[in-house]
């Protein structure tokens, strides 16, 4: 009796038939007993008939209610007429345009969307309920997953580490947004800043999370927490050899005419040294600041021998010879001043850290068409291994008692890499400890109309 016209079938039914029986029990006559009957059975027939064709005409107004949010099929012709049915066929076929249009929209919309969260560099993912995945970008997939990631995998088959599952198991529970740093570790460890926020209400939610790659972020934030520690530990030392030896000058060291006057080469020797570092400071900043002006083409041999006549005196004093091999006549594009000073660096280090009697040998060829090679090497002490990945860091010293007896800032070898990245360079070190080391820096060539 679920049906419309079930039931006026059996109402018309139940007022027809007692009637005709009525009729038929009480009825003299035989004709009126024929055609009660037959009268009952015709209302019955029409009934039936009638019943049919509004079954009929409701089941086509269903079929064109379920096909109007499929926008790739086309709609079933609806039959219209002039009673209650028909006003309503006419109200559905009012409506097809409209639905259409707004099932088009938001097909759309959601389109929009999908490729602005796919195409984000932000690693982004949502999942439901039960912290299955039920959508991630391909910055989630390479940035964060192990695997690629398909809908309905578990979070926890994917990201291995639990800091992201329980924010999201938070943000799911507690229905509010939370932000917390995680450190993943997919391709290498990295840090990520992640927000997330609830996705919808009711028995299933689901949350959906944004990770921000904050690693360069951190990375930095690190190198000026060390480079701070670094200066202020290169400078504590000077100046408190200069403060305790001034105090002492100050309190009767002036009448002590024997060491006084060690004593102000000790303060002048410390002053010098603090003035050396502060001049680093400022040409590597110089460097990092990129601001050189135009590059333009550098005589390798004039700045090669105008570096050597200037470390000359040095390397006499420690009883090592300068060699230069194959005058070569190249140029490369760059910055002469800061070619010479990477020079300078490199030479005074082969000088200081090298043997009695050593050597230190420059070598100027072609690699290949387009670069030009400066070799330097020495037969000093050689670098450790271990040492050689971090000697381009700032105030990094293999040996750091002999760095600061000879006078070193820790960053010479900075200074050098910065200048020759800065004129599109490489500079590389090949070391055996005992045995002297060997930096080879590479520049653009220089070709002359």
């Amino acid at each position: 009796m679920g049906s419309v016209p079930r039931r006026l079938v059996v109402i018309g039914a139940i007022t027809t038939v007692p009637l005709a029986l009525l009729v038929v029990v009480e009825a003299h006559s035989g004709f009126l007993r024929v055609m009660a009957v037959a009268w009952a059975a015709l209302g019955l027939v029409l009934g039936w008939l009638a019943t049919r064709s509004l079954s009929r005409r409701i089941g086509d107004l269903k079929v064109f209610a379920e096909a109007l949010p499929d926008l790739r099929g086309p709609k079933p012709t609806l039959p219209v007429g002039d009673d209650e049915l028909g006003e309503l066929a006419r109200a559905l076929s009012r409506m097809v345009p409209r639905i259409d249009e707004l099932l088009g929209e938001l097909r759309t919309e959601l389109a929009r969307r999908e490729a602005i969260l796919g195409n984000m560099t932000e690693a982004v993912v949502a999942v439901d309920a039960r912290l299955n995945i039920s959508f991630c970008n391909s910055s989630f997939a390479k940035m964060v997953a192990s695997h690629s990631v398909a809908a309905g995998v578990p979070l926890l088959k994917v990201v291995r580490d639990p800091g992201l599952f329980q924010l999201l198991q938070r943000v799911i529970a507690s229905g509010e947004t939370a932000r917390h740093r995680l450190k993943i570790g997919g391709q290498g460890e990295r840090t990520y800043d992640a927000y997330a926020t609830p996705l919808g209400a009711g028995p299933s939610p689901g949350a959906l999370s944004i990770l921000y790659d904050v690693t360069p972020m951190e990375r930095l934030e690190r190198t000026k927490r060390d480079f701070v520690a670094n200066v202020s530990h290169e400078f504590r030392t000077p100046l408190a050899t200069i403060t305790g030896y001034a105090e002492t000058l100050l309190n009767g060291g002036l009448e002590d005419h024997e060491n006084r006057r060690k004593f102000v080469e000790i303060i002048q020797a410390n002053s010098v040294r603090l003035n050396n570092i502060a001049a680093d400071l400022i040409t590597l900043s110089e460097l990092e600041g990129g601001i050189a002006g135009p590059p333009g083409p550098v005589s390798v041999d004039e700045v090669v021998h105008s570096a050597l006549n200037t470390i000359e005196p040095v390397a006499r004093m420690r009883e090592v010879s300068l060699r230069v091999e194959n005058g070569s006549g190249l140029e490369v594009l760059g910055h002469r001043f800061r070619l010479e000073q990477a020079l300078l660096n490199l030479l005074d280090n082969a000088v200081k850290f090298n043997k009695s009697a050593g050597q230190v040998c420059v070598k100027v060829s072609l690699a290949g068409d387009d670069q030009v090679e400066i070799t330097i090497s020495d037969t000093g002490i050689g670098i450790p291994p271990e040492d050689l990945s971090r000697i381009f860091e700032r105030f990094y010293r293999v040996d750091k008692a002999r760095s600061r007896q000879v006078g070193g800032t820790g960053l010479g070898l900075s200074i050098v890499r910065h200048a020759v990245e800065q004129m599109h360079g490489t500079v590389k070190v090949e070391s055996e400890l005992g045995r002297g080391a060997c930096f080879t820096i590479r520049l653009p060539r220089y070709r002359r109309a």
